[in-house]
């Protein structure tokens, strides 16, 4: 049972019966005393909701656990950006959104940075669904207002449904389309959502209470275009607002002291700064740069060899910025080196292994990221979720159907999962893995030339050109280059603009054969985002699934993971859905860090203890002015 059914104040049975039309008279007087309707509905009604289990807050929670209810407003936190930015439009393919654009909206649930499947009353009361979950029905508050005074109502929110069901990215047009069979106003406040039968409804009360709102009279009065890039932001109902910007420079988002939300419960604790200042750098050499100046404040660092040697400038030492390891419990992120399927010379498992084995990555957390980083195998890397060995009997359940229809091959219930390459650390070109790769080419009917390269029967060359922005990526990557030049490979990587990379990278173009990123795993508990990411009918719309990836045996099994009842089942089927992946050899597998390397001034302070699946620096940490007015006495700070 639910602990939001356990509550008889937020539970309420609605049992409805059926009459024959041709019932008269006594037959009618029998079936009331006799009270036995035919069919029977149990409606929950709550504050909330949970995936699996119970929701951890109860009704009356006064603040989130990990917040510091007693945290002072006031003061400015300031961090980086990359490239530059040329739209407050974030729900739009076209343009290059700015940083935390999407900081003005809101939507009707929330979730928290400690629980991976609770969903709470935001911009509702309250919440009422059938056991089965087909249809939900949002009791929305009567205090909601967009930034602007004005008050949100349900015909807002019918809106923005409609909004990105029409006009939203392509991967979530398709979502909408088929899963939400109806979306009506039953009154000004109140709202429903009635999900496709059919549908696992599992995940659909939450996905529709993730709806972000809009203002419907201020987008109509202002010709807004939810495709388009644009500079100036939709109306939300966010405790942000925009303050100013200078195009692809700096942007200032300031408190709203009107906000709605203040005394929420979800919200108390959170949105300290009364400023929030984004810096925008063309690379990280001279962000870091302008960090050690006190341009900005605030530095999640990313690059290993910085962390090692970077932070020996005089404020570190006298006290005055503070470099600190925060652990993460978080899902390593899939960061990965993806290869665009659509090209041919991809299409051969055997090439896409052969390329993967020369990525060396134990030379480069050696030589170049100091032994700090991290090796991914799966794309759930650092979960429970991550194949290990053979498959368990709930895995082969899975995957048994699919090697009798023919879509797996049979050793997939029997091989040990695939794991990374391992190379010597020694140096940067492995000779083992170089000549397991070069056979595999040799196979694949890629033989090397005269000239070093190889070709196929036709003559074209094996090329893999890689891009992307990040000059960060410049060291690992040329070693990458090298390798696969080695192998005869025509591999290059090229740094390019933002605008450029969004356009390459995006639907319709996918104009590149290579490129570094970081796939979707759906988080610490998938479900129908991962076909975004992974489904066939994704293939070419998605900017998710920019790999081009499409399987009908994995098309398969993300409909179990979308129907699972259970988080055991849900991992178990997710297990079986990586296992299935790594045969396929559609990535390769990059690192990533276990914990926040951080660095800022020593005026933030935050709670002892912080919750595991986020650092929330812009949200539950807050400003000391005493301390910052210290700083500026010793001008290490304007």
């Amino acid at each position: 049972m639910r602990t939001d059914r356990r509550v008889a104040a937020e539970t309420k049975a609605v049992r409805t019966g059926f009459v024959p039309l041709f019932a008269t008279g006594s037959l009618i007087l029998a079936l009331a005393a006799l009270a036995l309707p035919v069919r029977a509905e149990t409606v929950i009604k709550s504050y909330g909701i949970s995936t699996f289990g119970d929701l951890p807050l109860p009704a009356d929670f006064k603040n989130l656990p990990y917040v510091n209810p007693d945290a002072p407003k006031g003061g400015e936190i300031s961090q980086w950006a990359p490239g530059s930015f040329d739209s407050f439009n974030p729900y739009a393919i076209a343009g290059n959104a700015a940083a935390l654009s999407s900081i003005f909206y809101e939507s009707i649930l929330s979730g928290t940075l400690d629980d991976i499947s609770a969903a709470y009353c935001l911009l509702c009361e309250t919440m009422e669904y059938p056991e089965d979950r087909s249809w939900v029905i949002f009791n929305l508050r009567r205090d909601v207002t967009f930034s602007d005074g004005s008050p949100m109502t349900a015909e807002d929110v019918l809106f923005s449904y409609e909004l990105f069901r029409d006009k939203g990215i392509p991967e979530y047009r398709s979502v909408a389309n088929a899963k939400f069979q109806s979306v009506e106003v039953l009154d000004p406040y109140r709202i429903k959502f009635t999900f496709t039968p059919g549908t696992p409804f599992r995940d659909m009360p939450a996905q529709a209470g993730g709806t972000i709102i809009f203002s419907k009279a201020d987008y109509e009065a202002n010709n807004r275009d939810l495709e388009k890039s644009s500079l100036e932001p939709f109306l939300g109902t966010g405790p942000y607002v925009l303050e100013s910007f200078k195009p692809g420079q700096q942007i200032i988002y300031k408190r709203n002291p009107d906000y709605w939300g203040e005394k929420h419960p979800l919200n108390v604790g959170q949105n300290n700064f009364d400023r929030i200042r984004i810096e925008y750098f063309g690379d990280d050499n001279a962000a870091m740069e302008a960090f050690k100046a006190g341009v900005y404040t605030f530095r999640n660092e990313s690059d290993p060899k910085r962390w090692a040697t970077g932070y020996d400038f005089p404020s570190i030492a006298a006290g005055d910025v503070v470099k600190d390891v925060i652990p993460s419990g978080n899902i390593a992120g899939g960061q990965a080196i993806i290869f665009n399927l659509r090209r041919a010379q991809f299409q051969d498992p055997r090439v896409r292994e052969a390329l993967g084995l020369v990525f060396n990555f134990e030379w480069s957390n050696k030589a170049l990221f100091y032994g700090l980083l991290a090796r991914i195998n799966s794309i759930w890397e650092n979960s429970e979720m991550a194949a290990t060995g053979t498959p368990t009997p709930g895995e082969v359940a899975v995957l048994q159907p699919l090697v009798d229809e023919g879509l797996l091959p049979a050793s997939i219930l029997t091989d040990e999962v695939r794991m990374a390459s391992v190379s010597s650390e020694d140096r940067a070109l492995d000779r083992k893995n170089l000549r397991a790769a070069s056979a595999l080419l040799d196979e694949a009917g890629w033989t090397v030339g005269d000239d070093g390269k190889r070709r196929n029967a036709r003559g074209e060359t094996l090329r893999m050109a890689m891009v992307h922005s990040r000059t960060d990526l410049l060291p690992v990557m040329n070693a990458y280059v090298e390798n696969l030049l080695a192998l005869g490979v025509d591999a290059s990587f090229e740094i390019i603009d933002d605008p450029q990379l969004q356009e390459r990278a995006s639907p319709p173009n996918f104009d590149f054969d290579a490129l570094p990123t970081t796939v979707v795993n759906g988080g610490l508990e998938p479900g129908g985002v991962l076909k975004q990411a992974w489904a066939s009918v994704a293939k070419d719309n998605s900017s998710r699934n920019r790999m081009g990836y499409a399987d009908p045996a994995v098309d398969r099994i993300l409909d179990l993971v979308e129907a699972a009842n259970s988080r055991e089942e849900l991992y178990t089927t997710v297990k079986a859905l990586d296992r299935v992946l790594r045969s396929q050899f559609v990535i390769v597998p990059r690192y990533y860090k276990k914990d926040n390397w951080v660095a800022y001034y020593n005026m933030y302070e935050r709670p002892q203890t912080l919750p595991p699946y986020a650092l929330g620096e812009l949200s539950i940490w807050w400003y000391n002015a005493e301390k910052a007015d210290a700083l500026k006495a010793k001008g290490v700070l304007k």
